[in-house]
């Protein structure tokens, strides 16, 4: 039952769609009030009265039915409880019918939406700054999926530019192919961080590193055979952490795919006028737009970021046709995407507006800012080992004789992870430290995980569920009924916002109200009718935690 759609259909303004108001609908701030409100504030002008002589009107001209039990009107408020016992019912039977799939939509039917995101750099580490725009972009892909929407992943890795120059310069002065082999990216980052400190004190090496990357670009096959090898070990590095995050990309479409698209781009801006020269080099001016100009060739004729980004959007665009094209990267780059929206938006590209910058906030280390050339990273791959090492001697300590412990561990401890990256509003930065995100109590995602072991336990303890008659409902069991009927509308609100956390957090919500209604109320050692009806709420509970938990990439064990 849509009660937001069903609220609004009761209310008849005229000038204001039923669209107009079903997205005004909002809980209140305690279930006392009511269980949905309208606030009446944005028909004051239009009507010429106060909110409250507005909300009273309108209550007065809404009668109760099967589905609504009571309007009051409140400080400006229109406020609706519904009939509960008809809300639990309707709730259980949907769960139980739609089972891993409640919750989903078909909004995004005929729709395709790419999303550029992790886009890691060949040859360098994957470290603790790419673990947000890893599982933000991996949590939008999986709920746009739920909602219908065919999904692009997308991994534009940075495979282009005058690092890998050095980076064979490193190799062929201090490195050697067994020392590679054995530690990989750890080792091509040793030789990265140390060719930085030579160049400090031979100026030459830079000039040498930027003749290494022409080879590249002229063909050179040894350099072309050294910087392959080194892609190679990179995506066999980085996919084993993918896998483990469960992340998934249908094009690894690096920057240099688009080598050979660029000059159409180049010719188009030209051609309209919108090239301008700078010093020998190639800009687009902004500054009509309160921007600085876009660069788009150096003055010796090389491509920048921006000339390559400007090519991959109108690729994706002939190739996929899509909806929308998500970009998920720091807002560090707030700008350079501003500028890239604006100069296709000159340029005539009518799809520039279906382009969106899904910015999030930065990660540093408590000592300061990660820096790869000065080798001041935190390895991913570490962070995810020493939480699966911390979950195993927590799960040893706790519960000895649990099976597959290592598994477990595994599951809880790359959970962790990710939904310390989760669990807050993605534009906020984040300062990381050991001591919050092996924090197994709290808002955490091995909470949520040990609220879905209880539940599992209780169902096994409890058999099979029989039939069951609801006569009343006590204020726990309404809470969380009502808590699992707000999952569609916490979806669509994360999709329309781009916003992961609202699930995050949802589910952390979902399973307090859980753990309450565990520890108030008796559940087994019940009557038939409240046994029964109360595991049913426990198994509708354990498929929606499910459901959120995948979404957001993170598996459920059994027991923990």
């Amino acid at each position: 039952m849509d009660y937001k759609k069903y609220i609004s259909s009761k209310i008849n303004i005229e000038g204001i769609s039923e669209e107009e108001i079903e997205g005004l609908i909002i809980p209140p701030p305690n279930t006392e009030l009511g269980d949905f409100a309208v606030p009446c504030f944005k028909f004051a002008k239009l009507l010429k009265k106060s909110p409250q002589a507005i909300a009273e009107q309108l209550k007065n001209d809404i009668s109760e039915d099967e589905y609504i039990a009571e309007v009051t009107a409140l400080s400006g408020y229109l406020n609706f409880k519904i009939n509960r016992i008809n809300l639990a019912k309707k709730v259980l039977e949907e769960i139980e019918k739609e089972d891993e799939n409640y919750g989903s939509a078909n909004i995004g039917s005929n729709k395709t939406v790419c999303i550029d995101y992790s886009s890691i750099n060949i040859a360098k580490p994957f470290h603790i700054g790419h673990l947000s725009t890893t599982v933000i972009g991996g949590a939008l892909y999986r709920l746009y999926k739920f909602l219908g929407y065919k999904v692009v992943g997308i991994n534009h890795f940075g495979d282009y530019g005058t690092q890998f120059g050095k980076l064979i310069s490193a190799y062929k002065r201090w490195g050697n192919k067994e020392a590679v082999e054995k530690d990989k990216i750890k080792e091509l980052n040793r030789l990265y961080v140390y060719f930085h400190q030579q160049a400090e004190i031979d100026k030459s090496l830079d000039e040498e590193a930027r003749n290494y990357f022409r080879l590249i670009e002229d063909g050179d096959k040894e350099c072309n055979a050294l910087f392959e090898w080194f892609k190679e070990l990179t995506l066999e590095d980085v996919n084993k952490i993918y896998k483990r995050l469960d992340i998934h990309f249908d094009s690894y479409a690096g920057e240099s795919f688009y080598i050979d698209k660029m000059r159409p781009i180049v010719d188009e801006l030209e051609s309209k006028g919108l090239l301008k020269d700078s010093n020998g080099a190639k800009i687009v001016d902004l500054s009509d737009y309160n921007m600085a100009p876009c660069l788009i060739l150096k003055a010796d004729g090389a491509s920048l970021y921006a000339t390559r980004d400007l090519a991959a959007a109108f690729y994706r665009k002939k190739t996929y046709d899509f909806y929308k094209c998500l970009y998920v990267v720091a807002y560090q780059q707030n700008l350079h995407f501003q500028q890239i929206f604006k100069v296709l938006e000159l340029m005539g590209a009518d799809f520039a507006k279906d382009l969106i910058h899904v910015s999030y906030g930065m990660v540093s280390l408590e000592e300061g800012t990660m820096s790869t050339r000065k080798g001041n990273v935190v390895f991913l791959e570490d962070v995810i080992n020493k939480c699966v090492e911390k979950s195993y001697e927590v799960i040893d300590n706790k519960n000895p004789d649990l099976k597959d412990k290592e598994k477990v561990a595994e599951t809880v401890g790359t959970g962790a992870v990710i939904f310390s990256a989760l669990y807050n509003n993605k534009i906020k930065d984040i300062v990381f430290s050991y001591d919050k995100v092996l924090s197994f109590e709290g808002e955490t995602g091995p909470y949520v995980q040990y609220t879905c072991a209880r539940c599992n336990s209780l169902l096994n303890k409890g058999g099979k569920i029989g039939g069951y008659k609801i006569n009343n409902l006590c204020e726990q069991e309404y809470e969380l009924i009502n808590k699992l009927n707000q999952f569609k509308d916490t979806l669509i609100d994360a999709h329309n916002k781009y916003e992961p956390s609202y699930i995050t957090r949802y589910a952390v919500e979902l399973a307090q109200k859980f753990n309450k209604f565990y520890f108030d109320l008796k559940i087994i050692d019940s009557d038939d009718d409240t046994k029964n009806f109360r595991l049913q709420l426990t198994k509708a509970t354990l498929t929606v935690l499910k459901t959120a938990l995948k979404l957001l990439g993170i598996g459920v064990p059994e027991q923990m």
